[in-house]
């Protein structure tokens, strides 16, 4: 199923990685990227708080995620060389702490962007 929301986050952090490509630390291109963000008209929250659910109860921990889009993705931003499964577990752990459905994990750290789309 295509998904037009976050197939325009990954474009707005093509666009983001187009321009600064590798080598900056995180903070640098979530900068960039709440510019382009603003530029594309893309809904976001910076540095959200996302509450985490037990048996439907809202409890006292939380997390803070990069960005949260369109009231509803939640985008993690990393800048390594290479990724370990902590950073897959974060998003996932986002996922079902928040009980949302969709979220995305981008890394611009490598020539190349990584991204992907995870589903809860």
């Amino acid at each position: 199923m295509k998904d037009e929301r976050t197939y325009k986050i990954i474009g707005a952090c093509m666009e983001v990685h187009k321009h600064l490509g590798c080598g900056f630390l995180e903070a640098v291109y979530q900068d960039a990227l709440e510019q382009e963000f603003i530029l594309q008209g893309i809904p976001y929250q910076r540095e959200a708080e996302l509450s985490v659910f037990y048996k439907g109860k809202k409890l006292n921990s939380s997390y803070r995620v990069d960005f949260y889009c369109y009231d509803e993705i939640p985008v993690e931003l990393k800048a390594l060389t290479a990724m370990s499964g902590t950073e897959e577990s974060q998003i996932l752990n986002y996922l079902k702490a928040s009980e949302t459905h969709v979220g995305l994990l981008v890394n611009f750290g490598k020539p190349s962007l990584e991204y992907k789309r995870y589903v809860h």
